[in-house]
């Protein structure tokens, strides 16, 4: 798609360089995400660039570095975090290990700001959000400081006669305050003010979908029953009409409840048929006795491919050029490992070898792999769903298998008496470790660690959160912190892990605890205030067969990052009862955990 007016994000390996491309979407201008590797003509149709944050330190032999050329292009440019420090080395002056490091919340200190500065609108106080270890200690000629921090001496420099800006503090994260005002600064000094929306996008991406497919192909497009595929399909239709599009629903036998027929439905209104297909004996007889993360994954996403390749032959499909069609979202290649410098997170069911070759062999179509869910629910709404559909709780592609944990992770005495140590100094809170493994993201890189459950004393949400990010970000044996609601007492219960078995008998247990959340946050009118409630089923209790549902509700914006929602304590007492009806039930938990250090999902 070829759009002229836009600006570049160069990846260094962070996490964010996804979430600064999708606030500058949303502030009204198109981006994209390129490697530091490229040749530096290519930069050379951005109106601007800006260097992303990383994990790695800029003065270390092996850290990612670009060119010094592009400095040379006349192209407004912006630092933020890691590409703060590299500009500044780059071009002469000096980064070191800071003495203290800075991490949290910061309040600017303006100098000699000017109105046409990408500090435009500041008035000084406002608060930051600050990760660094490494600081800039010496500026480099022509450069000068214009905020500074109580621990950060070059919170914010510029060299205003080449437009080249640099800043400390993470300017993407909702935690900063006018940290789209700066953006979207950048934005006008560059000359790229609201010349993107999600209207045009759909412009340009049918008349290169029609471009891009030859006449005599046809799509066999994978749809999951989420948002994402639905609205890759009902593009697809519009792009190269209905008869070339086949949709096609594999029943997994990990869906949710009452998941297929409402969307039969829907798509049947715009005149769309849904060709549906159980495989779940399939799905259960491959996970079977499988347990960890990344192989269940990958065993989901080739047996959509086999499920695809007996149905074509089923169908009579085999005669024809057919091309895979795919929701693939822009979160989805980061989590991947989607460039260079980004460490995998987790390896999305769309993205296993088989379908990685098929991909390079151009076999594959992925129409919305360039958007963020936000822009995804904005086109779906174009494309003729309600919004209330559109609005729907993403719901990962692999099912409901990522949402049953079965790796066991026992707990060390040492372990146990450091969070004790701790939680000792906490006014009553106590906690005991759970024997069991989840996914996680520290420093942009994967971490695979075990769960503290913390006893409910009625503290505070603010404590609770405070508690919960020391947690997992001291300790790194931890990634997850729950509270077991209305428990003042954990010296009595005795966490034993009780195994799992990705069966029908688990997923009948895991889909009805999620009916059943999603019916009281519904009929309480709370559905449209969380972003996402994953509903997680561990092979915890205290006895044999017993297991625990985790509550994970989660506010966001784009999925790269999320803050645990706050519930009001009758809700999670009315859920809590519904759940316990479940015979097999013993637990329930409520997630505390922030992302990072917690993915979203918990596999």
């Amino acid at each position: 798609m070829v759009i002229h007016k836009k600006i570049a994000v160069v990846d260094f390996g962070g996490q964010y360089a996804h979430l600064i491309a999708s606030r500058i979407r949303r502030l009204g201008a198109y981006t994209e995400i390129l490697s530091n590797e490229e040749p530096v003509s290519n930069y050379q149709k951005y109106s601007g660039i800006i260097l992303s944050g990383g994990p790695e330190s800029v003065y270390e032999s092996n850290s990612p570095m670009i060119s010094t050329q592009i400095f040379n292009l006349g192209i407004p440019i912006l630092g933020i975090c890691y590409g703060h420090q590299l500009i500044i080395k780059l071009l002469g002056g000096v980064v070191e290990r800071s003495g203290t490091g800075e991490y949290g919340p910061a309040s600017l200190q303006l100098h000699g700001t000017n109105g046409n500065s990408i500090l435009k609108n500041f008035v000084g106080g406002e608060r930051v959000w600050m990760n660094h270890a490494d600081e800039v200690v010496k500026l480099p000629e022509g450069f000068s400081k214009i905020a500074s921090s109580k621990d950060c001496g070059y919170a914010v420099v510029e060299n205003s006669s080449k437009k080249i800006f640099g800043i400390q503090f993470h300017a993407e994260v909702s935690h900063s305050e006018k940290g789209s005002v700066l953006l979207d600064n950048f934005i006008q000094i560059c000359g790229v003010s609201k010349t993107w929306g999600i209207d045009q996008f759909l412009k340009e991406k049918i008349k290169e979908i029609q471009e891009t497919v030859q006449p005599e192909q046809k799509i066999f497009m994978l749809v999951s029953g989420g948002v994402d595929s639905t609205v890759s399909y009902l593009l697809l239709c519009k792009a190269l009409g209905a008869e070339r599009v086949l949709g096609f629903l594999i029943d997994t036998g990990f869906m949710r409840k009452e998941e297929v027929l409402p969307l039969q439905k829907k798509l049947t209104l715009q005149n769309i048929h849904l060709t549906v297909r159980n495989e779940s004996s399939l799905f259960y007889e491959n996970l079977k006795d499988k347990s960890d993360p990344e192989e269940k994954r990958k065993i989901v996403g080739n047996l959509f491919l086999e499920a695809r390749n007996r149905a074509v032959k089923d169908l009579d499909l085999e005669h024809g050029d057919w091309l895979l069609g795919q929701g693939t979202i822009y979160p989805d290649t980061i989590e991947s490992g989607g460039t260079k410098h980004s460490h995998t997170i987790k390896t999305h069911h769309n993205r296993v070898e088989a379908i990685q070759k098929l991909i390079e062999q151009g076999k594959v179509i992925e129409p919305i792999r360039d958007l963020y869910k936000d822009e995804v629910r904005d086109l779906g709404v174009l494309l003729g769903l309600e919004s209330e559909w559109v609005g729907r709780h993403p719901f990962p592609g692999p099912g409901l298998v990522v949402r049953m944990l079965a790796v066991e992770k026992k707990v060390t005495e040492k372990d146990q008496l450091e969070i004790d140590s701790y939680l000792a100094t906490q006014g009553g809170l106590s906690g005991k470790i759970l024997p069991v493994a989840s996914v996680g993201v520290k420093g942009d890189r994967r971490s695979y660690a075990n769960c503290v459950a913390l006893n409910d004393i009625e503290t505070d949400w603010n404590t609770l959160d405070r508690v919960a990010t020391y947690l997992s970000n001291r300790f790194s044996f931890i990634n997850r912190v729950v509270l077991l609601p209305f428990e003042s007492d954990l010296k009595k219960l005795n966490f034993q892990f009780t195994g799992m078995q990705l069966d029908k008998k688990c997923s009948d247990l895991l889909r009805e605890a999620d009916f059943i959340v999603e019916s009281v946050i519904r009929k309480l009118g709370l559905y449209n205030k969380i972003w996402q409630i994953p509903v997680v089923l561990l092979p915890i209790g205290e006895k044999e067969n017993e297991k625990s549902i985790v509550l994970r509700p989660v506010e966001s914006q784009e999925a790269m990052t999320a803050n645990f929602f706050r519930m009001e304590r009758s809700i999670l007492q009315e859920i809590k009862i519904e759940i316990l009806k479940i015979p097999e039930i013993r637990y329930l938990f409520f997630d505390l955990t922030n992302k990072p250090p917690g993915t979203i999902e918990w596999e």
